[in-house]
């Protein structure tokens, strides 16, 4: 395994009080997230409808951190440079989304943007083996996407392995991003496995102690796996 990078926590909005948006994201910037994380849903890709750029634009004025974009949309090329004007500094598209994923990748890229395709638990890693050179970051669904608060999907960390090991053997520094069901419990394996990024929603800000406690927690449990080495 190639040498690891600081691993990223980006605590989900999907999961925060928007009544207390500003604040929330004010916190987790405090207790030391990396960047914040933004769902986009259409209720035509997923069955759930989020939010759109003038709230991403809302939270990348409420913090200092990168704002990391995330279209569970349908044909996602249409709202790419609405949300690059909102403020995203990541931007990922789904490669089941879409049937030019190449093309989306590259238009975010000449935006200025880090460009990430998202794969669903139920697609082979095939599916985005032709773009592994072209994005900047994968994210790796640990659950169904279309809402917060579910289990993580155990075959997740056998993902992130083999993963890992495509891009090893392409020499890729490709980031590797899990989003879904990370929290105390379940951050040491996929960190471990090879994960560069980690979201977390509902774990961080429905934490019974607090997103500080919650963002200790992980940072905890990212320092265990890093010390304990890759599996």
């Amino acid at each position: 395994m190639s040498a690891r990078r600081p691993v990223v926590i980006a605590p989900s909005i999907l999961s925060a009080d928007f009544a207390r948006l500003g604040t929330e994201v004010r916190a987790a910037q405090d207790a030391g997230a990396g960047w914040i994380h933004v769902d986009v849903m259409d209720g035509h890709f997923v069955p759930n409808i989020t939010l759109g750029p003038l709230v991403a634009d809302a939270v990348r004025r409420s913090c200092d951190l990168p704002m990391d974009v995330h279209l569970m949309v349908e044909n996602p090329e249409r709202h790419v440079e609405a949300f690059v004007a909102a403020g995203a500094r990541s931007m990922s598209v789904h490669v089941e989304a879409t049937v030019h994923i190449h093309r989306v990748l590259g238009s975010i890229q000449r935006l200025g943007v880090m460009a990430g395709v998202a794969v669903n638990p139920g697609t082979p890693l095939t599916a985005i083996e032709p773009v592994l050179d072209v994005a900047d970051l994968i994210v790796l669904m640990a659950v169904n996407p279309g809402w917060g608060g579910q289990p993580f999907i155990a075959a997740t960390a056998g993902r992130t392995r083999e993963l890992r090991r495509l891009l090893d053997a392409r020499r890729l520094s490709t980031l590797i991003e899990i989003d879904g069901g990370v929290n105390g419990d379940t951050t040491a394996e996929v960190v471990r496995a090879g994960a560069d990024v980690l979201v977390a929603g509902s774990y961080v800000f429905e934490h019974p102690d607090g997103i500080e406690a919650a963002i200790a927690r992980l940072r905890e449990q990212v320092e265990t796996a890093l010390s304990v080495g890759p599996i």
